[in-house]
């Protein structure tokens, strides 16, 4: 298949495919972390808690077998080989998770909305991705890299939780089984529906079955293929630069991944009749999503990662930086969507604030 197709036609392809099933799958269970932050600050610990909790422990519980059983070896990583950045990672996590907040949805969430016809979800998803590429290359990069600078760690043992801790990949199994048992916990008590059963698990799986790919793509390639799993900070400022510059499509996983989110999505939409075209209400409530984006924005590349790169794909290997990034996620999220339940009610509200809360 090498010899015949190259590395990069099979990246793509195979980044396609995964992207498509995580996107219906994520499409269909309603799969956001924004809202299972919502519920959890809120005590409901209700159906989208628990499809979060689904798609996280599964895709530990599956990496962790992977690497248990031989199948796979993330030691090379970019999130555990490389050197990392303590404090990018905390605060790009709490800048993430305030921006996901304003815009009602993280990085692949945006994508999964624009596919049903969200406005609102595309505009944020390109303001997204340019900021994600100013602060990769452009003019916020200075600024990105002095955050970084602050407070660093070595790669190899010191980034790798499980090394740390000395529990090893059995302790990662472990630790993601108490996740998954919480999670068939709450679900059951929601009564979940067979397809956010499915879709929950299917997103974490899709998760684990990206690291497998592209760790099998490396090991028989000619070529130096990087070990990568699902994120989607870094690959919307790649697409975005390739429609607006680079006449050469570079073929990798990417390439195929973020199209098969967007394709996945609509089928998942039109099969659940849930396709409507939305757009906004004011002018408030753009300059909400727009803030909301560019912090989301630099906030991914300054944790090395949205909510699913670092904090599933990340997580589920154990990387250090993925757990701080993921943990200043929540933070973020919230305090800011507890600040905003402490403005509703009152008299005369801000119309920035109020909008906050309008579905």
């Amino acid at each position: 298949m090498f010899e015949n197709y190259g590395e990069g036609t099979i990246l793509a392809l195979g980044g396609a495919v995964i992207g498509l099933l995580f996107g219906f799958f994520a499409q269909r269970s309603k799969f956001c972390l924004r809202a299972a932050v919502i519920e959890f600050g809120h005590r409901k610990f209700g159906e989208k808690l628990s499809v979060w909790l689904l798609a996280f422990s599964s895709a530990v519980v599956a990496v962790q077998v992977f690497i248990l059983n031989n199948t796979i070896d993330l030691s090379a990583a970019r999130q555990l080989a490389s050197r990392g950045s303590l404090s990018g990672a905390l605060i790009g996590g709490l800048m993430f998770g305030i921006g996901m907040i304003f815009t009602r949805g993280c990085a692949s969430r945006l994508l999964i909305l624009s596919a049903n016809g969200n406005l609102r979800a595309l505009l944020s998803g390109l303001v997204f991705a340019v900021t994600a590429q100013a602060s990769l290359a452009g003019m916020l990069s200075p600024l990105r890299n002095t955050i970084s600078s602050w407070w660093t760690v070595e790669g190899g043992s010191s980034r790798d939780l499980l090394a740390l801790l000395g529990i090893g990949h059995w302790g990662g199994v472990f630790f993601g089984l108490i996740w998954l048992y919480a999670a068939l916990y709450f679900s059951v008590r929601s009564k979940l529906t067979m397809w956010k059963w499915l879709g929950g698990i299917g997103a974490g799986l899709s998760v684990a079955l990206a690291w497998v790919f592209t760790y099998l793509v490396s090991k028989n390639s000619f070529e130096i293929v990087p070990l990568q799993g699902l994120t989607f900070s870094g690959p919307s400022a790649e697409w975005l630069m390739r429609v607006l510059s680079s006449p050469a499509m570079t073929l990798n996983f990417d390439f195929g991944m973020l199209p098969g989110v967007f394709v996945g999505s609509f089928i998942g939409a039109w099969l659940g009749k849930d396709l409507k075209l939305e757009g906004f209400k004011d002018g408030y409530s753009m300059s909400r999503y727009i803030a909301g984006a560019m912090l989301m924005g630099f906030g991914a590349m300054l944790a090395g990662g949205c909510a699913v790169g670092a904090g599933i794909t990340g997580g589920a290997i154990f990387a250090l930086t993925a757990w701080l990034a993921l943990i200043g996620m929540w933070i973020g999220a919230g305090l800011t969507d507890r600040l905003i339940d402490n403005d509703v009610g009152k008299e005369n509200p801000h119309p920035l604030q109020a909008n906050m809360r309008a579905p």
